[in-house]
């Protein structure tokens, strides 16, 4: 198994720079396509009314779309022709109501998606409307980059974050060309239950399925010693100078994790690694 087709969507050049790099450097570590949708989003917010819209500001939104996709394509392009990889650019303007659409019709023939971190200086309105729709409508992994930060050759060390869950699972099972080349896999369990089936043995029936894909791994179980997963999924990815971090996302519902908070959202505002995530 390997990543052939990557993908990375941009709509903005103050952070589209991060994700370009980070794929076409994963062009060339697994030999694969890198290809790039450049989005021009119109901004305007249209009405029930059709005949209520400023139909100049509208025209005005709409050519200043046009405008940003474009420049968005010769940056890709002068970037990626410079990184010696296969690539390709697409540019598309898309309605801020209609960028899941786009997103998902793009993304599901890939095997991985590159996305900016969606939360931080420099983000967009529009960041976490990507990560959601690669996520939710496209179902590809999704390797969340923050700025200034990207993965430039097989990850050494990576630390899972593991909960038994469908969605950790599926994070993991999408990860695995990356998990095969590390030198060691840390399965990061939290407060594992005291009731649960693997109470004797946490981890273990996901270190054996590792191991069979020649994945060295082990279990490392920790306390709940901060008041959010996240957090301590992060601190100890400092501590084991991991290069990546891979879980599930949204085990809760997007509409709880907006309300609430979640372990999703809140790695996703304060990582500092590359982060894989699956739904």
């Amino acid at each position: 198994m390997s990543y052939k087709s990557l993908l990375t969507v941009i709509s903005d050049p103050e952070t589209a720079q991060t994700p370009l790099q980070q794929i076409a450097a994963l062009a060339r570590l697994f030999d694969a396509h890198a290809d790039t949708l450049c989005l021009g989003v119109d901004r305007t917010q249209m009405g029930l009314d059709y005949g209520a819209t400023n139909s100049v500001l509208w025209q005005q939104s709409l050519e200043q779309a046009r405008k940003d996709s474009k420049s968005l394509k010769e940056l890709a392009t002068a970037m990626l022709s410079r990184e010696g990889c296969n690539f390709g650019v697409v540019d598309e303007v898309s309605p801020i109501g209609d960028i899941a659409r786009n997103v998902a019709r793009h993304g599901r023939f890939c095997d991985l998606m590159v996305l900016a971190k969606p939360y931080g200086p420099g983000s967009t309105r529009e960041d976490d409307d990507l990560i959601e729709a690669a996520l939710f409508q496209s179902a590809a992994p999704v390797l969340v980059v923050p700025q200034n930060t990207t993965l430039d050759a097989a990850p050494r060390q990576v630390v899972i974050g593991w909960n038994e869950s469908a969605e950790a699972l599926s994070a993991v099972r999408k990860s695995l060309p990356f998990l095969q080349t590390a030198e060691m896999v840390h399965v990061v369990i939290i407060d594992p239950p005291r009731h649960g089936t693997d109470r004797s043995d946490p981890g273990g029936r996901l270190c054996q399925m590792l191991a069979r894909h020649g994945v060295t791994c082990e279990v490392d179980v920790l306390t709940k010693s901060l008041p959010r997963t996240a957090d301590v999924l992060l601190r100890h990815a400092e501590d084991k100078d991991a290069d990546m971090l891979v879980m599930g996302a949204y085990g809760h519902s997007r509409f709880r994790e907006a309300l609430l908070g979640g372990a999703t959202r809140h790695m996703l505002q304060q990582a500092n690694r590359p982060v894989l995530m699956a739904h």
